[in-house]
């Protein structure tokens, strides 16, 4: 990834010794990253399974994989090296590798893994559809969380707001990345949109979000423009 693109992220963790959603008390951060966590976790796609964590950043949610989703081995990378310090440090015991790479171009051979993940990494990616052939090439699975780039409101978030515009974040719609899915050799195979709570929101709006969330959840097309996050998981074609 480009030097700029790392930075903000690089500086973050420095300053915080995390990332401010995963390590700051608001209970709207809380509240969204526990939803991401249990939706990916029920993919079911970790269990018994090598996995590849690629965006690992402060290891928040490489830790929650592992202990949620059992898989029989955990390689976690990023390309900002002061948050691949800060997620080794906050894992215990889990036998959790990590290292500092990019993931446009994987230090792995072809099948490495069992299963990818790209944990809300492509919406700050120079190129996201590289990153999504290279899961691909070293494995059969991939599970993608990523926001929702069919909500109108996060597209305007991303533009006015000073945090999204230095951290280069510009969501995709599944469509999209189902795109860059087929054209990279992959079929989609189940695709979840879930949450409705926003990071960094004031705690009344959180808890309000928080008790219309499972209505978002349920309703179609309700929750395909307004829900925060969406879940995809694809698989290779070919996968025997």
């Amino acid at each position: 990834m480009l030097r700029e693109s790392v930075e903000p992220f690089i500086r973050d963790a420095g300053a915080n010794a995390g990332y401010g959603y995963t390590t700051g008390a608001r209970l709207s951060s809380r509240l969204a990253t526990q939803r991401s966590t249990d939706v990916v976790a029920q993919t079911a796609a970790f269990a018994g399974r090598s996995v590849l964590d690629v965006g690992c950043g402060d290891g928040f949610y490489t830790a929650r994989i592992w202990d949620l989703g059992r898989p029989c081995g955990l390689v976690a990378l990023d390309a900002a090296e002061t948050a691949v310090h800060v997620a080794a440090g906050k894992l215990g015991q889990r036998p959790v590798r990590f290292l500092v790479a990019d993931a446009h171009r994987l230090p792995f051979r072809d099948g490495a893994f069992d299963v990818v993940l790209l944990q809300s990494i492509l919406h700050h990616a120079d190129a996201p559809e590289q990153m999504v052939r290279e899961a691909l090439r070293v494995a059969s699975r991939v599970v993608v969380h990523e926001p929702n780039g069919n909500n109108l409101g996060l597209k305007v978030i991303e533009r006015v707001s000073k945090y999204h515009r230095e951290h280069r974040e510009r969501s995709y719609t599944p469509r999209r990345v189902g795109r860059w899915l087929s054209d990279a050799g992959g079929a989609v195979v189940s695709c979840q949109f879930a949450g409705f709570v926003p990071m960094f929101c004031p705690d009344i709006l959180a808890r309000l979000m928080k008790r219309l969330e499972p209505l978002v959840e349920r309703l179609p097309v309700v929750n395909a423009l307004g829900c925060a996050v969406y879940v995809m998981v694809a698989e290779k074609y070919g996968r025997s």
